[in-house]
């Protein structure tokens, strides 16, 4: 396992984007969300995903320079329309939107459609954290999950975030799929010549579905599907998995009238590559007009405490709290590098030699 310097991964990134066409400034967005996941030990949707972003936008399908247009714009809501471009740079600006409308009316949120990937989601629910607010984030996304008793993929991973201030050192951030894996998951699985494990995902007929590299193009022919949390059946909560599922694609298609479910296939009627037309959902709350933010941080970590200092299962040595283990990831990343498998140093070396950078050695 080959680990390369934070900042040398970060730089490589900025110039990759760079020369692809995104704007300077914007490519240093992009490249501080995703050293962020790499950072955090979400490899998933670090540096590994940069790859994703290039073919798409070398396809024509994703814009590298990013237009906004401003839908509606009331006092503490707003719609937007992202025209395909960037994710990571619509995604920051909606974020820093709600958070300046919510300074002024105490809550702010942004609707978006015709967004792309964005990154991982806590790092929006973070900027709301730092700002002493709470974060809260949604996305859709291109068709993976089955619904509860069915096989078809027609839901997004669609993830949930919540992030509230503490006085740890980190925040608490919720930032998880509402399927019992997401496919970014699985993509890392496939770079580390890994199997899918039972469980996480089902073929049409409903059998388990471990081959990693076969799953990934099965999902795209759909003809398999993620499981959302809670399995297959309802006694083990399929129901509520579906059901989240479900309520983020509300909140990422409906407010903005946008494009939901199989509308996201990326693919235009002839199957030809199309833009994937993402809707992203943000807010913002400010703690100040609720409660004292110290008081509101004197709860939050109080409740943190207790839960992992409440007693343990047998064998188990930690309890943990959202948002501690890519605290403590962090620190270690920093220190030791970002990990690079061979097949992600593969794709590394695939985009330095077609844009002539040499950067990496790897």
């Amino acid at each position: 396992m080959l680990h390369l310097p934070v900042e040398l991964m970060h730089r490589f990134m900025i110039e990759v984007f760079s020369k692809i066409g995104v704007p300077e400034i914007d490519a240093h967005t992009c490249a501080d969300i995703l050293i962020a996941s790499d950072l955090k030990g979400i490899e998933s949707h670090g540096v590994g995903r940069l790859k994703m972003y290039y073919d798409r936008i070398k396809l024509g399908i994703q814009n590298p320079v990013t237009e906004i247009e401003i839908i509606r714009n009331r006092k503490a809501t707003a719609v937007w329309d992202g025209h395909n471009g960037m994710g990571h740079v619509i995604g920051q600006k909606a974020m820093q939107s709600a958070i300046d409308k919510a300074r002024e009316y105490g809550m702010g949120s942004v609707a978006v459609r015709n967004s792309s990937h964005y990154g991982i989601c806590g790092y929006y629910a973070e900027m709301a954290t730092k700002q002493d607010m709470i974060g809260i984030t949604f996305t859709n996304a291109r068709p993976s999950i089955c619904p509860t008793n069915g096989v078809s993929p027609l839901l997004g991973t669609n993830p949930i975030c919540f992030g509230a201030p503490t006085h740890l050192p980190y925040p608490f951030i919720y930032d998880a799929a509402t399927s019992i894996s997401q496919r970014g998951k699985i993509e890392q699985l496939a770079r580390e010549e890994k199997a899918t494990p039972a469980g996480w995902a089902i073929d049409n007929a409903g059998n388990p579905h471990t081959d990693t590299n076969k799953l990934l193009k099965d999902l795209v022919d759909q003809s398999a599907a993620l499981l959302p949390i809670g399995g297959t059946d309802e006694v083990s909560g399929s129901h509520k998995g579906y059901g989240l599922a479900t309520m983020v694609e509300i909140l990422c298609a409906a407010l903005q009238q946008g494009s939901f479910l199989n509308m996201l296939l990326g693919q235009d009627a002839s199957g030809k590559p199309a833009p994937y037309r993402l809707g992203h959902f943000f807010m913002a709350i400010d703690i100040d007009f609720f409660t004292e933010v110290d008081s509101f941080k004197d709860t939050s970590t109080q409740i943190l405490k207790e839960l992992k200092a409440s007693q343990l299962l047998p064998a188990r040595e930690r309890i943990w709290v959202a948002g501690e283990k890519e605290y403590e990831n962090e620190l270690r990343v920093r220190q030791e590098g970002i990990p690079i498998v061979p097949n992600l140093a593969k794709n590394i070396n695939v985009m330095q030699n077609e844009l002539g950078i040499q950067m990496i050695e790897c």
